[in-house]
């Protein structure tokens, strides 16, 4: 699979737990519900993604874009959020237990 030509499709067909997607286009995907535990997302352009109630615990989302992306009841245990882009993010109900390197712009958004 090449990273930088990733489709929405080939994503949700291909994941089974601990995935490498780094560098992945996922603008806009809705992932819901899927399974993103222990996921490389480093560098993955997520803005807009819809990721409502994902499992993206001990997930690499260090330098993500999660722009607009709907996080609503998502699992962020234990993630890496290290210099993730979460402007605008809709964090409501996501579980950030124990995250890591949560960034200062997503404080106001999770209150």
């Amino acid at each position: 699979m090449n990273d930088m030509n990733t489709t929405a499709d080939q994503i949700n067909d291909a994941i089974r737990g601990e995935a490498n997607l780094r560098w992945a286009d996922l603008r806009g995907a809705n992932l819901s519900e899927n399974n993103l535990r222990e996921a490389n997302l480093r560098w993955a352009d997520l803005s807009g993604a819809k990721l409502r109630g994902a499992d993206l615990s001990e997930a690499d989302l260090s330098e993500a874009n999660l722009r607009e992306a709907d996080l609503s009841g998502a699992d962020l245990s234990e993630a890496d959020l290290s210099e993730a882009n979460l402007r605008e993010a809709d964090l409501s109900g996501a579980n950030l237990r124990e995250a890591k390197n949560i960034p200062p712009t997503a404080a106001a958004i999770i209150g």
